[in-house]
């Protein structure tokens, strides 16, 4: 199993525990607001209650015009009544359709359902991120057409082929400089110099801005900060700390052009010139 699909199913499996954890949690929640459990200043304030009325009906009645003496012989005479005691309720519990749903039932639950979306929302939006295109565009192999029509269309536009779904630079790569390449690069980037053609791609290397085309210099110029590369992606000045990243060029029956984006193989070293192509213009940068 890879790490995407393990990481798939350990992302999933939290928001399972999520879910249940708050589902469990605004239930307890209902419950004990639909029992009636009462708040300890209301118990406290019963009690007080309770209280003031017993001693209000313990307390002796005396006559209107008693004097000191009276109301010491009717406290010594006076006795303490005893209550009778009360059997507790036994605690039914309500019928859910009498119930229904209460105003602090409504709000847990929604709480509950929005957040329990939220985390869903992100789970599939991480998996989605992590999980390869398998459908084609950048991320996967595309077909970019037979190698003598791309060839003839970077010759007359005297620049290189734009790839948009690959997001690559598809340029010629002469074959006198084939024993130089040898030597630097190597699998399916050499399989496809080896057939006259190089795929770059169209990031920087130094901070990811979109390196496009100089016609004047035929060199790949950066504008965010002046890295230069040859016309095949070799590095010729700025900061850039290598050549120009490349993909995998596959050359299929007939001659058919297929780039693989999946996977990016890192651009040659500072000092690597296997053309020896230098600018034939002014630079754009």
């Amino acid at each position: 199993m890879s790490t995407g699909a393990i990481l798939a199913v350990a992302v999933v499996a939290v928001v399972v525990l999520a879910g249940l954890f708050l589902l469990t949690t605004a239930r307890r929640s209902d419950r004990n607001a639909a029992t009636g459990l009462l708040a300890r200043e209301t118990m406290k304030r019963d009690r007080q209650a309770r209280k003031a009325r017993r001693i209000e009906a313990e307390a002796p009645v005396f006559p209107a015009a008693a004097t000191g003496k009276d109301v010491e012989r009717a406290v010594r005479s006076a006795s303490i009544a005893t209550p009778a005691p009360k059997l507790p309720v036994p605690w039914t519990p309500m019928d859910e359709e009498q119930l229904g749903v209460t105003r602090r039932q409504f709000f847990n639950r929604s709480i509950t359902v929005m957040m329990i979306a939220g985390i869903s929302g992100f789970a599939a939006s991480l998996i989605a991120f992590l999980w390869p295109s398998l459908k084609g565009g950048f991320g996967s192999r595309v077909t970019v057409g037979k190698i003598d029509d791309i060839l003839a269309q970077i010759t007359a536009a005297n620049g290189p082929v734009y790839v948009a779904e690959a997001r690559t630079y598809l340029q010629p790569y002469p074959a006198s400089a084939l024993p130089k390449a040898k030597k630097v690069y190597a699998g399916a980037v050499l399989d496809g110099m080896n057939a006259g053609v190089v795929a770059l791609y169209q990031k920087c290397v130094h901070l990811g801005c979109r390196v496009p085309w100089c016609s004047t210099s035929q060199w790949f110029e950066c504008p965010c900060h002046g890295s230069q590369y040859n016309r095949v992606g070799e590095k010729k000045g700025g900061p850039a700390p290598r050549g120009l990243d490349r993909f995998a060029v596959i050359i299929g029956a007939g001659g058919i052009v297929t780039v693989d984006s999946s996977a990016v193989a890192v651009g040659p070293p500072i000092g690597t010139n296997t053309t020896g192509q230098e600018a034939d213009g002014p630079h754009c940068v």
